[in-house]
């Protein structure tokens, strides 16, 4: 990794600590994730239902995701799950209901304040089938071949090296495994001003590339069955008042994609 992939990710996780300690999103004033709206308000419009947003720990959702990967990824009792940047384990909790007691949910964040909340989150929430281990998504801490499903929102594209992040998700997941995740694309290049911006690249937007791009990292890993099933335009021309250009530059998307079970 290089000089620049270094301090990407030392902006990240100082960004997110902040978000931890704090208890509340990333946001300042009318910027990033979702402007001065309540974690809950922000929640609602991204797909959580209340139902969801009322049976996890209080703290646990922090307004960070740009969609609600656990409502597509169809989790059965008993699967082994991993959360690709748990956060404060909001969809790490959501995940550990659909899959019961014989089921195992795993979270990887890189940010020790981070994972401090959500374990706190867990005992407090009384889960017996989470953990949360420290660990970047592009090097996982998790054997090969052992994760039924991965889940992650709006935590790839602050990656730097999201083709990385690909293919260890590709090594951890059993044959015929599923990856579901909700994540920020680009339509149209950024406009420099927010590529240019730490506070954007912390609230996901600036870290994002081409959709195209985005799709053709998770082919070049070998996934199979790629599919966009959903797409919604991101209002980054809201959160920088009085930027031009930024209209329908960013979409928030969710992507399936499978792991080949090698009899296909």
């Amino acid at each position: 990794m290089n000089a620049k992939d270094n301090e990407i990710k030392k902006m990240v996780r100082d960004g997110y600590a902040k978000v931890a300690l704090k208890g509340s999103s990333c946001c300042s004033g009318s910027s990033c994730c979702g402007g001065s709206s309540t974690a809950k308000k922000v929640s609602k419009k991204i797909g959580y239902s209340d139902q969801e947003m009322d049976t996890v720990p209080e703290g646990a959702n922090l307004g960070l995701g740009c969609g609600n990967p656990v409502a597509i990824a169809s989790l059965k009792e008993g699967e082994v799950v991993l959360d690709l940047g748990s956060g404060a384990g909001f969809d790490t909790f959501l995940a550990s209901q659909k899959v019961g007691k014989s089921g195992w949910v795993i979270g990887v964040d890189m940010t020790p304040e981070m994972l401090d909340r959500a374990r706190a989150n867990a005992r407090k929430g009384g889960y017996k089938n989470v953990e949360f281990r420290q660990g970047e998504i592009e090097k996982l801490p998790v054997e090969d071949g052992s994760i039924d499903v991965i889940i992650s929102n709006c935590v790839i594209n602050l990656s730097p090296d999201k083709k990385a992040v690909f293919k260890e998700a590709f090594r951890v997941l059993k044959p015929g495994g599923r990856l579901m995740v909700s994540d920020l694309v680009l339509l149209k290049d950024l406009p420099g001003e927010i590529k240019r911006s730490v506070e954007a690249y912390v609230g996901c937007i600036s870290g994002a590339i081409m959709k195209d791009d985005y799709l053709n990292f998770i082919k070049a890993a070998d996934f199979q069955q790629v599919n966009v099933i959903g797409q919604s335009s991101y209002p980054v021309d809201a959160m920088f008042a009085g930027l031009s250009g930024a209209e329908n530059v960013v979409a928030s998307i969710k992507v399936s994609a499978k792991k080949p079970d090698g009899r296909e």
